[in-house]
């Protein structure tokens, strides 16, 4: 299938250059950054070049984020890149490990840590994090969400620190609440209702994104029963508490109760066009939303309704990672950035100039924090979801394992696939990679 064949070809690069990294060893290479002979010369800045895949209004307020962070010191000097987009980002982080031109950290998904790795691309983080004078405290610590540090955590050390985050929350419009009777969903089941109830009328219960998979996810967790469980990386893909989440979601679909966005990608356009009283989709969004919705638009949102009694949403976003092929000095500087980002003060700032979560929960008792979220209540479910947020398990070969999940979901939007039937093909797929990855 075409959809995601881009995951197909990252996936195929990473795997290709990582392995002959494995072979040369370059990810040990001081050699990486021109900056590096920099830091050792008396009078001259230590500089930290960071790698990014912000543009537009969220590059603008990283690039304050940075200028803060330069003038706060006189010791180091950070250098933000943008190289594109996410996916262009990653590409140009492989290509710089095979020709030994890393940067001295980068932005990436948390997902990508275990083959950064085993390649011995990157540097854990432990021994700037958690000892020396420039620490993060226990208080730092329990301040940061947990699920935020959990997914920063690999094979037992801390290779990434969060950055940006998003949550999924439900969107829903207040009109055609008022207009037939129906209450804010407490329950997935509630959406169910909701969407029987409208079908009438020719409005779904429920938007989803071109893939439900999130979604999905997040149900599978709320039974207690993750697709991947953390540490064991147990595959649960075709157990019976999965499958009864996965038959939740298709069947709303199948019956007409709910749509995708399919070639749109996004529900926004679809939710916007009144085609649904909710829609689950990213915190990330809400800009998109508030600047396309007409105003005539009732519309709000709130964290995702429990399932099975409990209730779990998937934050989304990247992290950021330190090169293994920095100087000692650029390494010194690059955590003392990193801790800055993650500062109750600029985390704040960082999330109300781009709509992210901040990483802090200190940063909700802030002033500006709660006049932001008096002026923009639509950016109010986003945090409030956050105790309750989980990210995927990472592990080696997660890219190939993510595309099959994807695959397996569209194959059931499209083509009308048997759940069960699908699942357990991908029961078996995931086991193979896992097993075929395994150290």
């Amino acid at each position: 299938m075409k959809k995601h064949t881009w995951l197909t070809v990252l996936a195929s690069t990473v795997t290709v250059v990582l392995a002959a990294l494995v072979l040369t060893g370059c990810g040990n290479s001081n050699s990486s950054n021109s900056s590096s002979s920099k830091g050792s010369n008396s009078g001259k800045k230590v500089e930290i070049t960071f790698w990014h895949g912000m543009n537009g209004p969220y590059q603008k307020a990283l690039n304050s984020i940075i200028d803060d962070f330069n003038k706060s010191q006189s010791k180091y000097v950070v250098k933000g890149t943008a190289q594109g987009n996410y996916t262009a980002l990653q590409q140009k982080i492989m290509a710089a490990a095979k020709s030994r031109s890393l940067p001295t950290i980068s932005q990436t998904t948390y997902t990508t840590v275990p083959d950064y790795s085993k390649s011995n691309l990157i540097a854990p983080l432990d021994e700037y994090m958690l000892s020396g004078s420039d620490k993060l405290t226990s208080s730092d610590l329990k301040d940061i969400y947990p699920a935020f540090l959990k997914s920063s955590k690999y094979q037992g050390k801390y290779y990434s620190i969060p950055f940006s985050k998003s949550t999924r929350i439900l969107y829903y419009n207040q009109a055609i609440l008022d207009k037939y009777n129906i209450a804010k969903p407490k329950t997935w089941n509630d959406i169910v209702k909701a969407g029987d109830k409208l079908k009438a009328d020719g409005i779904y219960g429920m938007g989803f994104d071109r893939s439900w998979d999130m979604e999905f996810e997040g149900l599978a967790r709320q039974a207690g029963n993750p697709l991947i469980a953390p540490g064991s990386l147990k595959v649960n893909l075709n157990t019976a508490d999965t499958l009864e989440a996965v038959n939740l979601i298709n069947n709303m679909v199948k019956n007409k109760t709910a749509k995708t966005a399919g070639a749109d990608n996004y529900f926004t356009q679809g939710f916007i066009q009144g085609k649904a009283a909710f829609y689950a989709g990213s915190s990330a969004g809400v800009t998109q939303m508030v600047a396309q919705a007409p105003k005539t638009l009732k519309w709000g949102t709130m964290p995702l309704p429990s399932y099975k009694g409990k209730k779990a949403t998937e934050v989304a976003g990247n992290d950021i990672v330190m090169f293994k092929s920095a100087s000692a000095d650029q390494k010194k500087g690059a955590w003392q950035f990193m801790k800055f980002l993650l500062s109750s003060k600029e985390t704040t700032k960082w999330a109300m100039a781009t709509g992210y979560v901040p990483l802090r929960k200190s940063a909700m008792d802030t002033a500006d924090y709660k006049k932001y979220l008096q002026e923009k209540p639509y950016n109010k479910a986003a945090v409030d979801s956050l105790d309750d947020g989980f990210q995927s398990t990472a592990f080696l070969g997660f890219s190939e394992y993510r595309n099959d999940l994807l695959e397996a979901v569209d194959k059931m939007i499209s083509k009308n696939a048997d759940p069960k039937t699908t699942m357990d093909q991908l029961q078996k797929t995931t086991e193979n990679i896992i097993k075929e990855n395994k150290q």
